[in-house]
């Protein structure tokens, strides 16, 4: 009889039994739930707009912006109230020529105390729960990045990249060694703001590698579950474009708007547009700013085609989204950011709050 365990739904999720590199369809999908309260309250629409430390994340390129000082941010969050933790830290650093920043970044994710019950049933049949141990799965990755300004008298022009080592561990049966490129350009004209990002432009490769001991193998024979072995889990590459506008009302008061859309190749997905080549994702947000002290946005993001609510007999397909909601302060050089994601629309009830910090270290001279 098959085995139900849970300990197998995670090694499917994260891993292939083949033994040749294959394209997969969510593959690294951790590193797509963004950075910072401010991108993801507004919809995670930044890759035209972002100035900040998280520029590492949304768009390398715009960490042109912090050129007097260092900038650190951190962001903590719990989603699937509060089944996975998810973590951030991203930091800016200024070289001594002015048109050039660096960054380096760090996003966690992690599902913990996930029950382990290989060994519930003993040899002869009895259940003893006391064989029942916890494990934890977890993703991390560490983002080296980049940023050029090009020196032009009509508009502002940088690129930049990320260089990416991506580690993922099951428990202590799977785990794997990635590393992968971002491209990116960011353009300022005047109120105007565009952003291109090419994530995993050169594909981006997980090579996982499985642990099992002789007696989880030999359960794993008896209740006919395969055994995984050695395989190379492929990420395709992925295309962002943003552009943004800044509404200057008065002196004090002012509205940033931002519509992103997102392009993948790698298979047919539930998105506003799908076919069997590409999918688009849309995503918009904006940032009222007072006196740049206080900050209030929104976005929606995640169009979907889901079946309606009321009698199964007569339910239909209907558009479904995510909204966003949250608020910022500067108080002197740190700034405070409340996100809160997963709102009227969504198919499940489980909501996520958002906190993160960006604190600008202004007595760091540039190194």
């Amino acid at each position: 009889m098959k085995s139900g365990r849970i300990l197998f739904l995670f090694v499917l999720l994260f891993c292939t039994t083949k033994t040749f590199a294959q394209f997969l369809q969510y593959s690294n999908d951790f590193l797509n739930i963004g950075a910072g309260a401010r991108g993801l309250a507004m919809g995670n629409a930044q890759v035209a707009s972002v100035s900040d430390a998280t520029a590492g994340y949304w768009n390398p390129a715009a960490l042109v912006h912090i050129q007097d000082h260092p900038s650190l941010s951190l962001m903590h969050a719990d989603y699937f109230s509060g089944i996975g933790q998810y973590e951030y830290a991203g930091l800016a650093i200024p070289t001594q020529n002015p048109n050039r920043t660096l960054g380096i970044n760090f996003v966690r994710f992690a599902i913990d105390d996930i029950p382990n019950t290989l060994f519930l049933v003993n040899p002869d049949g009895s259940i003893d729960y006391n064989n029942i141990s916890s494990f934890s799965s977890a993703d991390y990755a560490l983002l080296f990045s980049y940023a050029q300004r090009v020196n032009r008298s009509d508009f502002d022009l940088s690129y930049g990249g990320n260089a990416k080592i991506i580690y993922r561990k099951v428990g202590s049966f799977a785990q794997a060694w990635g590393f992968g490129f971002d491209a990116a350009v960011q353009i300022k004209k005047g109120n105007w703001q565009l952003g291109l990002v090419a994530r995993d432009v050169t594909t981006t490769f997980n090579a996982w590698s499985f642990s099992f001991t002789d007696q989880e193998k030999q359960i794993l024979y008896l209740t006919q579950n395969d055994i995984p072995v050695k395989s190379t889990e492929m990420t395709a590459p992925h295309l962002l474009a943003g552009v943004a506008y800044n509404f200057q009302f008065t002196k004090k008061l002012s509205l940033l708007t931002e519509a992103d859309v997102s392009a993948t190749f790698n298979g047919q997905q539930n998105t506003l547009v799908s076919t069997k080549a590409f999918n688009l994702d849309p995503c918009a947000g904006l940032e009222l700013s007072i006196s740049k002290i206080v900050f209030i946005r929104g976005g929606v993001s995640n169009f979907q085609r889901a079946l309606s609510d009321g009698d199964t007999t007569d339910q239909k397909k209907v558009w479904i989204f995510q909204p966003s909601i949250g608020c910022g302060v500067k108080l002197k050089d740190v700034y405070i950011d409340y996100a809160y994601s997963n709102l009227a629309n969504q198919s499940n009830p489980l909501h996520s709050n958002i906190f993160s910090v960006r604190i600008d270290l202004v007595g760091t001279k540039k190194k």
